[in-house]
């Protein structure tokens, strides 16, 4: 492995923290003998060029420093080589490192272990979702809550969390349930009422939300959470249990395992680790071991 190591930085994660949080990063990298090259982008495009260079150019890790969406553009440039995959989770959400059981807004820790398991050789492969050619770590994410981030992206003010908040209360406003075409695995395609689908290869997203409380990284199989017709009051009553996973266990919610999930609805955006993919009809396939991951 080269001792050379690239860190990708989103200089705005976290309203600032992802440019403050290289310092610290690579300078645990510096002290335990890494040479650390900084790569920060013009632009999200920029960044995945220069990272994709850097992995071609044999790094020995890419380290991803920002939030979900930092993770996901690194993800593009290392999944599918052996080039080892670090975080420093410093953004919002954080949904990637909190299902790998990485440090969350301690940069300096995060380095440390970036830096020790890169020395005593500790990696793991994890699956990733791949649509297309786009890859994913957590959850890719369609109906009620794709529409909250489309109305979310929209809006130019507030900033930050409350800005989501408000487009939640728009679209529960605004709520009805989706016509879906759901296909597992090549098998029956089931015509549903669905609130939302979402397709687990991670268990949370939106900052610690476990919508597919079961997902495992590991299993070769992502889990898909349909939460089925419910009305205003069920959902707003069944929204707070999904911060711990307690959704799963109502009636209106169903959980299955495929490795290949077709999602069909018109009408509807699909996002994976908060990226917007574009609209449905989309098919998400779970790739094991796709990514090698720094840690312990």
């Amino acid at each position: 492995m080269s001792s050379e190591i690239t860190i990708v930085v989103n200089p705005t994660a976290g309203r600032g923290r992802g440019a403050h949080a290289a310092r610290p990063a690579a300078s645990a990298l510096r002290a335990a003998g890494f040479q650390v090259r900084t790569v920060v982008g013009s632009s999200a495009a920029d960044a995945l060029t220069r990272a994709r260079a850097a992995v071609a150019e044999g790094t020995g890790a890419l380290v991803a420093v920002g939030g979900d969406g930092m993770v996901n553009l690194a993800l593009q440039a290392v999944a599918g080589t052996r080039t080892p995959l670090g975080v420093v989770a410093v953004g919002t959400g954080n949904d990637f490192a909190r299902t790998l059981g990485l440090p969350i807004r301690d940069p300096a820790a995060a380095g440390r272990i970036t830096a020790d398991a890169l020395k005593g050789a500790r990696l793991r492969d994890v699956d990733l979702g791949r649509v297309g050619d786009h890859w994913f770590g957590t959850v890719l994410a369609s109906g009620f809550d794709s529409r909250v981030n489309d109305r979310g992206n929209r809006m130019r003010w507030p900033a930050g969390r409350l800005k989501y908040d408000l487009a939640m209360l728009a679209e529960l406003a605004a709520f009805r349930p989706f016509p879906y075409r759901i296909t597992l695995d090549g098998g029956e395609t089931r015509e549903i009422e669905a609130t939302l689908v979402a397709v687990g290869n991670g268990a949370s997203y939106g900052g610690g939300m476990r919508i597919c409380p079961g997902a495992d990284p590991t299993d070769g199989l992502f889990d898909v959470t349909v939460v089925g017709d419910c009305g205003r009051a069920t959902l707003l009553r069944v929204f707070p249990s999904v911060y711990r996973g307690g959704h799963v266990r109502h009636p209106k919610v169903s959980v299955y395992r495929a490795a290949r999930v077709e999602l069909a609805a018109d009408g509807v955006t699909g996002y994976a680790d908060g990226e917007p993919l574009g609209p449905l009809p989309l098919t998400a396939r779970c790739v094991p071991g796709a990514v090698r991951i720094v840690g312990p």
